[in-house]
């Protein structure tokens, strides 16, 4: 024991001989590490998502091998958290609650996903747009050949003084009738009979009139429906959802995970999942960003995740490649048997 520790005190001086010749290599060296460490944490236990310092502080200092503040270039806390914010490491902001951080991912993966999924909202736009084209011209054929019935108006004159003016506000074919029953007496039964079957074909052709125009309106309205039920049903920036198969794409687990299944066991916030490897049965908890849907062979179960049919199971009928898209048939709820074509990948993953 006394050679031991006879060893360790002269290890230990030769460290602080070291550290009095050149101090500030070791300060360096121990930001560097505290620093490392300190956004890896942040990375991996809360991605993206705006959290104050001191959470994400108390959580790294829980562990037994950090390295202290006191050894790095950084006084307190709330020095590093504004040196994180002029490096652009990440994004910070202070409250009346205290200093909060949101870390930045610079990973090239996912900044390629983000650019993929603005080119999904843009194409989207694109396809509003020529929706509503497509309406308005619609609406354009529906009023072409449509003559506007203008309304005729006539001098009102008496045949002589003692005759009297008088108005009837019936409408329809009591005021046909009554004049025909006021020509019956002059111009006989067969008059009065001609007069009765042109009222009849009167009233035929305005009730044909009739369902014709409400024909027209019913086809406009079921046009406008669908748009309103496709601008309720429009897409989001989160996709996960139990108990569907993904991919681990970041390569920051190591080889162990780096494109290895897993089944989504837990969605936290919209954009967590906790997910179990199925080869090793581990338990990770991951971002969206660092997972992809997992497309099956035809024939296997899938779940719709983004879009008009989000949430639900259909069964894959083919893919085409060149598109990256899939046709499948929706197999539950209301919509059970419709067949959907060119859906994306990123849309629909294999059920568990």
């Amino acid at each position: 024991n006394g050679f031991k520790c006879h060893c360790m005190s002269e290890s230990h001086q030769r460290q602080l001989l070291l550290a009095s010749e050149n101090p500030q290599q070791f300060m360096d060296y121990f930001s560097e590490e505290f620093r490392n460490d300190f956004l890896e944490l942040l990375r991996r236990r809360f991605g993206t998502k705006r959290v104050h310092n001191n959470i994400v502080y108390n959580e790294y200092i829980s562990h037994r091998e950090h390295i202290h503040m006191n050894a790095t270039q950084w006084e307190t806390l709330t020095d590093f958290t504004k040196w994180l914010g002029r490096e652009g490491l990440c994004k910070v902001d202070e409250t009346p609650k205290g200093w909060y951080i949101q870390y930045i991912d610079r990973d090239p993966e996912t900044i390629r996903r983000q650019q993929e999924q603005e080119r999904k909202k843009k194409q989207d736009l694109d396809d509003e747009e020529k929706t509503a084209k497509f309406i308005e011209q619609q609406v354009r054929r529906g009023l072409e050949g449509k003559e506007l019935e203008k309304p005729v108006y006539t001098e009102l004159n008496r045949e002589s003084e003692e005759e009297k003016v008088t108005f009837n506000l019936n409408k329809g074919a009591s005021t046909s009738i009554a004049a025909s029953s006021k020509t019956s007496s002059v111009l006989g039964p067969n008059a009065l009979k001609m007069v009765e079957g042109a009222v009849k074909r009167k009233e035929s052709a305005h009730s044909s009139g009739q369902s014709k125009e409400k024909k027209k309106k019913s086809a406009l309205d079921e046009i406008m429906e669908l748009e309103e039920e496709k601008k309720r049903t429009s897409r989001r920036d989160y996709w996960l959802q139990p108990e569907i198969i993904v991919k681990i794409v970041t390569k920051k687990l190591g080889e162990k995970y780096h494109k290895k299944k897993a089944v989504v066991k837990e969605v936290i916030d919209k954009y967590t999942a906790v997910v179990k490897m199925i080869d090793s049965g581990d338990k990770l908890k991951l971002d969206q960003t660092h997972l992809e849907t997992v497309i099956p062979a035809p024939g296997k179960k899938v779940m719709v995740l983004n879009g008009g049919y989000r949430g639900n199971e259909g069964i894959l009928e083919s893919i085409n490649e060149k598109r990256f898209s899939a046709t499948i048939i929706i197999d539950s709820g209301p919509l059970k048997g419709r067949r959907v074509e060119d859906i994306q990948y990123e849309d629909i993953s294999k059920l568990a």
